[in-house]
């Protein structure tokens, strides 16, 4: 059973999806939150599974929230999916940095909901590569210098350029044809650079791939 907390200050939105994620068979919603402070302390108490987080919260918001969650030993097992009214939120990109494994926007179709939950409870990242390439092209044209990164070092010249396709939003089998090897093969490379940098999904290896300036604006051109 996969465990929920539901965190958004509107109490209609909360009822409406605990409506729908409760009539799921395989899924249970174990509390609800109406701010970032007591997200916090029910994610602590109920140790969900995934933790569907409103972005914008009066007092403690979703992104404050969601980096105190996210730094906790004991809720290593909690993946946060960030709920938002848009598709590009200004703060999506920082929800991802701090380990969020996607998002979805408040008007997702139901059944696309309950597929979000259960995709990131099995430890994927819930961010389709159309959404992966929009998602960083709109930050990359933003003036922002990249950052070098420390942690590449460990990487093989395989693995980061694994790591830069990763960043342009490939999936597993498109990085497979552009190496000329197999899906598998592919898998193994995303694999082994998630273990080396330490990483909790695909969405903050394309964070760290845009940072570390792997990506860059052009690329979308």
């Amino acid at each position: 059973m996969i465990r929920v907390l539901l965190a958004d200050d509107q109490a209609l939105v909360r009822a409406g999806f605990r409506a729908l994620l409760d009539s799921a068979s395989d899924i249970t919603v174990v509390g609800e939150a109406g701010d970032g402070d007591a997200a916090v302390r029910l994610a602590r108490a109920e140790r969900p599974d995934v933790i569907l987080m409103d972005i914008r919260m009066p007092g403690l918001d979703g992104l404050a929230a969601s980096e105190r969650i996210l730094a906790a030993p004991e809720l290593s097992q909690a993946r946060i999916i960030i709920l938002t009214t848009f598709d590009l939120d200004e703060y999506i990109f920082d929800a991802l940095r701090l380990g969020a494994s996607g998002f979805l926007v408040k008007d997702t179709e139901p059944e696309d909901l309950l597929q979000g939950v259960r995709v990131v409870a099995r430890g994927d990242a819930l961010l389709s590569p159309n959404v992966t390439r929009r998602l960083i092209a709109d930050y990359a044209h933003r003036p922002r210098q990249p950052r070098p990164s420390t942690q590449l070092n460990g990487l093989t010249d395989r693995e980061r350029e694994v790591l830069a396709l990763v960043g342009e939003g490939l999936s597993n089998e498109e990085i497979a044809e552009r190496l000329v090897v197999s899906p598998a093969t592919a898998k193994t490379h995303v694999s082994r650079a998630m273990v080396k940098l330490r990483v909790r999904d695909r969405a903050q290896l394309v964070v760290l791939a845009y940072e570390a300036g792997l990506v860059t604006p052009g690329w979308m051109d």
